[in-house]
């Protein structure tokens, strides 16, 4: 794995002497650019020092996204199975009525969870 520190020669009086490395697509260059024009600076290093010192970082936790995924991914296999039985007998019965919206109250109940500990 690369080291991205590197110690600096060259100027002895020089206060900030490690330099750190960040390799980047051009595309995530031209918007660091732009990023620097809008904070009004066209010094890369006073932007990244910025950046890196005073910015914050925001994680996203999916799990409940992913949790209800899976869920809807059950369900809809389950009301694919009840289509293809109706398609194949003609015959939808009461029990399919309530497995469907058994299914439906589900969805329900996952969105207003996950929707209750968005902040």
């Amino acid at each position: 794995m690369p080291n991205h520190y590197s110690e600096r020669k060259g100027r002895a009086n020089r206060t900030r002497n490690i330099v750190l490395r960040v390799p980047v697509t051009a595309e995530e260059r031209a918007m660091i650019e732009r990023k620097m024009q809008q904070m009004g600076t066209g010094c890369f290093s006073v932007y990244a020092r910025k950046m890196l010192i005073d910015g914050y970082v925001i994680r996203l936790d999916y799990s409940d996204v992913k949790a209800m995924t899976a869920e809807l991914q059950k369900i809809g296999t389950n009301i694919n199975q009840i289509a293809k039985r109706v398609n194949a007998t003609g015959t939808l019965y009461a029990q399919d009525i309530e497995d469907i919206k058994g299914a439906m109250a589900e969805i329900w109940q996952l969105q207003r969870s996950i929707l209750s500990k968005a902040p």
